[in-house]
């Protein structure tokens, strides 16, 4: 089995045109099971009920940012260790400097495109 089979991604926007270009160029790349929810709660409780091995998290949202999600997923032993990439309308320094201080693992800034997106989840999971 190969590695887009076996990959279980979680992509949390809460904006739905953003997610849903977000899991059709996973579903471009191959990645067999996406999963995706609007807000940092349903992350949180999505990753509680089933395996997810890469969240991929807008920064910018309502109730919970990305940061405040990876600080909650980092804090807690069953998904301290899910990959994390943030997703950026701004690269603000102090929003990349914070998230590597939580162990984020890559970040992306928007507008990205397919490929982008590609070399980004690449360095964190490997060659897709």
């Amino acid at each position: 089995m190969s590695l887009k089979d076996q990959l279980h991604v979680l992509v949390v926007d809460d904006m739905s045109t953003s997610r849903g270009l977000i899991v059709q160029a996973l579903e471009a790349m191959g990645i067999a099971n996406i999963h995706h929810v609007a807000s940092g709660p349903e992350a949180i409780n999505l990753v509680g009920r089933m395996p997810v091995h890469l969240v991929l998290s807008d920064y910018n949202m309502p109730d919970m940012d990305g940061l405040q999600l990876l600080r909650q997923l980092r804090s807690d032993p069953k998904s301290k260790n899910i990959g994390f990439i943030l997703i950026t309308g701004k690269a603000d320094r102090a929003v990349v400097e914070n998230g590597k201080t939580l162990r984020m693992n890559n970040f992306i800034k928007k507008p990205f495109g397919p490929q982008e997106l590609k070399s980004c989840l690449e360095a964190v999971v490997g060659r897709l």
